[in-house]
């Protein structure tokens, strides 16, 4: 089960655009699917390690991350009852790692969290064809992935010289400054301590995951970019899917014709 609590979205250049590419996508993602992905995190997490958020970082992260995106606090607080057993509701979910490639061989780590496995099965298949993608054999596609903790740090307040101070030090690998902020990029099992540091630096952060981070991304031109966008958002409108992670990477200038699609 603790691969259930492995989130996927991507390297770099593909998270900071998963973040913001619906304005360059055909569909908007319901809020509603939404809220269900982050409530059965929050219920593995609390089944895992306990329902005190004190004592159980990974809970803590999920609840804060629902917050963020504006999940009812009645959810979360049944979330979290319902992961540590309270009241009876506990339901089981199972961890599936679905490996495919997308358009022009894009390729794609699909994360489910289910208490159905047939139906998750079925939903990443039909999105996966009828959006030009295939299913992969495993280990196909996961050779060229790499379990890593990624903090995102926000710009406002904050220079790049603070984070590298805090981050380095406690045993991260590297800073990766963005438009918006900067990405901690850190071994999996340095992401608690070198997050611990940067709050004890006055520094917040944005979200804190362990993610699969690409060894080799792959460039492609915006009309490979839209299709992919589009397999993502099929995919990512079933429940089941908590995350994709692919390896593809965009160009300055392809970035600009894509938010020129939405001009």
């Amino acid at each position: 089960m603790d691969d259930a609590l492995g989130t996927l979205r991507g390297g770099y250049d593909e998270r900071r655009l998963m973040s913001g590419h619906s304005k360059w996508a055909t569909t908007k993602h319901k809020k509603a699917i939404i809220d269900s992905r982050r409530a059965k995190y929050i219920e593995v997490a609390a089944k895992l390690g306990g329902p005190d958020l004190a004592g159980n970082p990974t809970l803590f992260d999920a609840v804060q991350k629902a917050k963020k995106t504006s999940v009812p606090k009645d959810n979360i607080d049944r979330a979290v009852k319902r992961g540590a057993g309270i009241g009876g509701e506990a339901v089981e979910y199972l961890s599936i790692m679905y490996e495919g490639y997308g358009p022009n061989g894009v390729a794609l780590m699909i994360e489910c969290l289910t208490d159905n496995k047939n139906r998750a099965a079925a939903e990443v298949r039909t999105a996966l064809s009828r959006n030009g993608g295939t299913l992969a054999d495993p280990g196909s596609v996961a050779y060229n992935f790499s379990r890593k903790g990624v903090i995102v740090v926000g710009s406002e307040g904050t220079t790049e010289d603070d984070v590298m101070m805090a981050a380095l030090e406690a045993g991260a690998e590297e800073i990766e400054p963005h438009a918006e902020g900067f990405e901690v990029i850190t071994e999996a099992t340095d992401l608690v301590s070198v997050r611990t540091a940067l709050q004890e630096a006055g520094i917040d952060y944005e979200s804190a995951d362990v993610e699969f981070v690409p060894n080799l991304k792959v460039e492609i031109d915006a009309d490979t970019a839209r299709k992919v966008f589009r397999l993502i958002d099929a995919l990512e409108d079933s429940e089941d899917v908590q995350n994709v992670f692919t390896n593809f990477d965009l160009s300055a200038e392809v970035q600009a014709e894509l938010e020129n699609d939405d001009a």
